[in-house]
């Protein structure tokens, strides 16, 4: 019996390097597919950017307010990673929307705006087939509803909807309204605070609105009036923090 337990403390003594070399070189592949991963949803993020006549801003500055309110909500790692892949891939549906609609400067007739609502089942086809791009799912299906069920396309009233919708519906207007489009001016922040005030209940959680008024101004000036580089530069660290011991095949 001895000599057993001397055998088996000797195999193991030998195939512990083997095992940690086996550890080290899935880490590292493991590792460079998350890269590859977070890369891909930044082309995809970007393409559609372009195409609809807008910076990547949006998109990083989105990702950025949707992070610090599922923070200050106290939201879990895992539901922010989620999030964070979906505020970057919310419109990516629009990639399938003709230019004629999309690009169009003034307001859409009803029949164009049907059209346009096609862009969140869009969305959702075109990462069906990725196990990583699904995690953007609960985002794009989603983030068009509206607390009082007015919204699109299912209807979803109140914690019927996705709660990283609920948070993201709410970051999203705020920056359409502080940022500048080829079809709108500005809206001085005060303003866009009123809206996303007077939303809520109706298109906002009025919970979340609150959480996100509570700290506009600060937000605002973290990521609002942020430069385009600083906003890249800042969202690799959330990234670098948030998936830190993140595994995805």
């Amino acid at each position: 019996m001895l000599f057993a337990l001397f055998s088996a403390l000797g195999a193991t003594g030998l195939l512990y390097p083997v095992l940690m070399g086996l550890m080290k070189r899935s880490l590292k592949l493991s590792s460079t597919l998350l890269d590859s991963n977070i890369e891909l949803i930044g082309t995809l993020g970007s393409a559609i950017a372009k195409r609809d006549s807008d910076t990547d801003s949006h998109n990083y500055r989105v990702t950025l307010y949707a992070t610090r309110l599922a923070e200050i909500l106290g939201r879990p790692n895992e539901e922010v990673q989620d999030l964070i892949v979906g505020a970057f891939l919310h419109d990516i549906g629009k990639i399938g929307i003709p230019d004629a609609i999309l690009l169009k400067p003034g307001r859409l007739s009803e029949d164009e705006f049907s059209v346009m609502k096609q862009h969140v089942a869009l969305g959702q086809q075109i990462i069906a087939n990725n196990q990583w791009l699904r995690k953007a799912a609960t985002v794009i299906g989603s983030h068009h509803e509206k607390y009082d069920g007015t919204g699109y396309p299912s209807g979803l009233r109140g914690d019927d909807i996705p709660l990283a919708a609920r948070i993201f519906s709410v970051v999203d207007v705020f920056d359409a309204l502080t940022s500048e489009r080829p079809y709108k001016k500005t809206f001085p922040l005060e303003e866009a605070k009123r809206i996303v005030r007077d939303g809520s209940g109706k298109h906002f959680d009025p919970t979340i609105a609150h959480a996100f008024l509570e700290n506009a101004d600060r937000l605002f000036d973290e990521i609002g009036a942020a430069p385009h580089g600083d906003l890249v530069a800042r969202l690799r660290v959330v990234i670098g923090r948030r998936f830190e011991h993140a595994q995805y095949g």
